[in-house]
């Protein structure tokens, strides 16, 4: 067999060499890809019940305020900063956008003075029971300086 004959042979083997392990490469890659978006939606199923019922009513209560007021959800948007597929996510309650998006619709829609009292002292029942446990029975007089 002549020498350019397997040079040939060996340049062909290189190059399918080559093509099926970019295709292996890009196939893991992908692959990888979309485990890392599994992840992350699963990040978000194992969250609590009530949490999600939470958020799913709050997302419709928002949904409920814009459309009292007639606003176009792009209009809301745009007041927002936002994007129009981040208000679709905050109008369903997903879990996974930033409270900050929730504030800037609130904010838009002109109820963010409720934001401000969510944890507030006087709505924290527990927190005031206990603090009620651990008063002083007695205090003692400090005396004045003369």
């Amino acid at each position: 067999m002549p020498l350019y004959q397997i040079i040939i042979i060996a340049v062909m083997f290189i190059i399918l060499y080559i093509i099926f392990d970019n295709v292996h490469y890009y196939r893991h890659k992908h692959t990888d890809r979309l485990m890392k978006n599994e992840n992350i939606n699963n990040r978000y199923s194992r969250l609590p019940i009530p949490i999600k019922r939470a958020l799913n009513t709050l997302g419709s209560d928002i949904r409920n305020a814009r459309r009292r007021r007639r606003i176009p959800s792009a209009l809301l948007a745009e007041r927002s900063s936002i994007c129009r597929t981040t208000l679709v996510k905050v109008e369903k309650g997903d879990p996974g956008v930033c409270l900050g998006s929730y504030a800037s619709v609130l904010m838009a829609l002109g109820m963010v003075e409720r934001l401000t009292s969510l944890v507030d002292a006087k709505h924290d029942e527990i927190g005031l029971m206990l603090e009620e446990e651990r008063l002083p029975e007695r205090i003692r007089k400090i005396p004045y300086p003369v």
